[in-house]
């Protein structure tokens, strides 16, 4: 879809328009999104982000999905000047920027990955620190970036939401002296957990019920501030020993530099085991069996470590993740 497609929906008789999930843990689904819903949202981040009419937003992510369709939506109910560039890793090289508008940009959305690759260009870091308010989302991030970009002087943040919240509704900064491992939700929303400890979202300019979600949370009650632990259904039942695939990805992350996943398979002793997929060859699962034993406890170091050309992934970059268990009980069972 492109942006004028959506700008013609947007505008159209219907009050609801098509997102889509992501897919990053099971199937992609498509949603009916009250258009006055979205318009909430936009209105909650503009207003915590203090952006007003005039200024200058990046549109660098897919319309497909709804943290490109939020974007949009942001620059319709606040007047913003939106810049829009053809998606890509590397959104700040790109020429449709210069040719169209040099001048600063207030505010941006962002995933990870381009973060990341912009950070590797001089010039694209320059512009990254720039950019007034930069919000990263879509995923978690390593620590090594967030390590790099805690030193920059603009304000980054990292979101906290998913599709059937209307993009983010809590945020953390993670540059500058005000640097928090702690989400903060946006004004109007509350947040609770269950007896599973996962987060429970009441929002009821977003979601017409309140959503329970599959995210393992700590979460400070007099505050409401919260820390993203990993997922319910990323949990690795392993002997009795409960791992969450989301700790183990960042524990190894600053020390294997071949792209992986964690994933699991069914096993007769253990009932499931820890199981790696990476990008590789024989000798990056050698140098991976290497790092795990040296990294990781006895129950969370993968049993199986497969080398395989390419990770499933979703269309916004994000483990696949019951493709990876299907992909690693298969080979589990080939080998």
């Amino acid at each position: 879809m492109t942006v004028e497609e959506f700008i013609g929906q947007w505008h159209d008789a219907c009050d609801t328009v098509e997102v889509h999930t992501s897919g990053s843990t099971g199937e992609p689904k498509v949603l009916h999104a009250e258009k006055k819903r979205m318009l909430a949202s936009a209105r909650a981040t503009c207003d915590f982000l203090g952006l007003k009419p005039g200024d200058t937003a990046l549109l660098c992510m897919s319309v497909d999905y709804i943290a490109g369709k939020m974007m949009v939506v942001r620059s319709i109910e606040r007047r913003l000047k939106l810049l829009a560039v053809t998606p890509s890793s590397h959104p700040l090289a790109s020429q449709e920027l210069y040719e169209e508008n040099s001048q600063r940009i207030d505010f941006a959305a962002m995933v990870p990955l381009q973060v990341h690759e912009s950070l590797k260009v001089p010039f694209e870091r320059e512009r990254l620190g720039q950019i007034r308010h930069i919000i990263i989302g879509g995923g978690p991030l390593d620590a090594d970036l967030e390590e790099e970009l805690r030193h920059f002087g603009n304000a980054i943040w990292h979101s906290y939401g998913m599709t059937e919240t209307l993009s983010h509704i809590a945020l953390r900064r993670v540059s500058g002296k005000d640097a928090s491992p702690w989400f903060t939700p946006l004004p109007g929303i509350s947040v609770a957990v269950n007896d599973e400890n996962c987060l429970v979202i009441d929002a009821p300019h977003l979601c017409l019920h309140v959503l329970t979600t599959h995210d393992v949370v700590e979460l400070e009650q007099d505050t409401q501030r919260f820390k993203v632990l990993g997922r319910i259904d990323n949990v690795i039942n392993t002997g009795g020993v409960k791992v969450q695939i989301e700790q183990v990805e960042q524990a190894l992350s600053p020390h294997i530099s071949r792209p992986f996943i964690i994933t699991k398979c069914p096993d007769a002793k253990f009932g499931e085991i820890v199981v790696m997929l990476i990008q590789g060859n024989a000798l990056d699962v050698a140098e991976a069996e290497t790092i795990c034993r040296r990294h990781l406890s006895k129950y969370a170091c993968p049993k199986r470590i497969l080398a395989v050309e390419s990770l499933p992934m979703t269309g916004t970059q994000k483990p696949a993740r019951s493709q990876a268990a299907a992909l690693a009980s298969s080979l589990c069972s080939h080998n």
